[in-house]
């Protein structure tokens, strides 16, 4: 295990999604020392896959654009990148914080030119599409990554196309001898901001996500109508690739179920209410959407976007917990069978594609960490009881992106009064 050089004043950000982003950047602008590990090999969490925020409909890099140049010039901030934190022990003031950061195979010298990705040919899952399409093993993970180094898969680190891509590299930025790495940090205090995962859609086993080919979820959807994703930003069936224009969007896939999720994840109305502007901007007035809901939460601000969709004429809205998915033998195309609550009438319609608005599952990354941490009945955390680990963002419940920035902002805040306390303790 290496020791690296940190203080009990240092502030540990633990995730590089956009709360985690904040909250770093937050308190090394005040002059605060801070080490931000993210775990994947690049910053801006699942905010870097959103095609478009509601409900401006502007592009995330307008908002990621502004932070990386904000990171790129704090020198009190310290980025770690394909670093997990497996363990953190002590108290508020005084963390012992274990860090494994996994080989990249790229050095610092890369210059993101692209050449060892076209010296080979094996090709990956692509988690950033979340695996709708294949990526090279060597890869820049997507256009905005940070740092902007390619990286290379480890199924290929030990092989002949390994050796292929470190010939092509004119810059000796390819590192074939790294190793995982083990280390250590001192530091004061933990903003733990390690967000969300989709919830796992095969578990609604009467929706037949994973059976159905067009039956997909709202982040699926998501990277589909991104210019950038895996079909261009053509929204086509993945059965067989002909353009979805009928689609349906199902609201509560997975959240406000006893069975499943207990908790409203807060962001799926306000999600399927943009993405059917999605359909409508491919298809004109051909598209059609129809959004089966149970109640739609659309709070704040957000009530203006939800009016306007509510006027649209390629969108209908139908009050409905759908109560199962078959599928047409000859098309392909998902039948939705449920009852419509206003007037009480069976169901059975027909779509192009469905799109689950699935829920918001905390993000576990299976580190050990001080028995005070305080979790909430779903897994989001509320953090420890002395105040030493703060929770931001979506790690400490589900939250869209601008309340996820509030959250991280208040987070940073209550770090920087731990360190701050304890250097005048020690001082004293």
């Amino acid at each position: 295990m290496t020791a690296r050089v940190a203080t009990n004043e240092s502030i540990l950000v633990v995730g590089g999604g956009i709360s985690g982003m904040t909250a770093a950047l937050e308190a090394a602008e005040c002059g605060r020392q801070v080490i931000l590990a993210e775990k994947t090999p690049t910053l801006g969490g699942r905010t870097a896959l959103l095609y478009r925020y509601f409900p401006k409909m502007c592009h995330p890099v307008c908002g990621l654009e502004i932070n990386l140049r904000r990171l790129k010039a704090n020198r009190n901030l310290r980025i770690l990148t394909m670093a997990e934190v497996v363990r953190i022990e002590g108290a508020r003031g005084d963390y012992t914080a274990t860090l494994r950061i996994a080989p990249r195979y790229v050095n610092e010298n890369c210059t993101a030119c692209g050449a060892c990705a076209e010296a080979v040919a094996s090709t990956i899952p692509n988690p950033y599409n979340y695996g709708l399409d294949r990526m090279k093993a060597a890869y820049l993970p997507h256009a905005m990554a940070y740092p902007q180094r390619y990286v290379l898969d480890p199924s290929i680190a030990g092989t002949e196309e390994g050796q292929q891509a470190r010939a092509a590299c004119r810059y000796g930025a390819i590192d074939l001898d790294m190793k995982e790495e083990t280390i250590a940090l001192k530091v004061g205090a933990v903003v733990w901001a390690t967000g969300w995962k989709p919830y796992d859609a095969a578990k609604i086993q009467p929706y037949g996500y994973g059976r159905y080919a067009n039956v997909i979820t709202s982040v699926e959807f998501e990277r589909l109508a991104d210019p950038r994703g895996p079909t261009g930003g053509a929204i086509l069936r993945p059965s067989d690739g002909k353009p979805a224009k009928n689609v349906a969007f199902i609201q509560c896939a997975g959240s406000r179920d006893e069975n499943h999720l207990r908790h409203c994840s807060r962001i799926c109305c306000m999600a399927s209410l943009k993405q059917t502007q999605y359909l409508r901007e491919a298809y004109g007035e051909d598209a059609r959407s129809t959004i089966y809901y149970i109640d739609i939460r659309a709070i704040d601000r957000f009530e203006d976007f939800y009016q306007k969709v509510q006027h649209d004429a390629t969108v209908r809205f139908v009050k409905s917990k759908v109560a199962r998915i078959a599928e047409d033998e000859k098309t392909r195309n998902p039948i939705l069978h449920g009852v419509d609550t206003e007037g009480y009438h069976h169901y059975a319609t027909s779509h192009d594609l469905v799109v689950l608005a699935i829920g918001m599952e905390p993000e576990v990354t299976g580190a050990q960490v001080p028995a005070e941490v305080i979790e909430d009945s779903s897994g989001f955390i509320e953090g420890a009881a002395d105040g030493g680990i703060v929770a931001a963002g979506v790690a400490a419940a589900p939250l869209d992106v601008n309340r996820a920035v509030q959250s991280a902002t208040a987070a940073s805040l209550r770090a920087i009064a731990v360190v701050h306390r304890a250097a005048a303790t020690e001082n004293a």
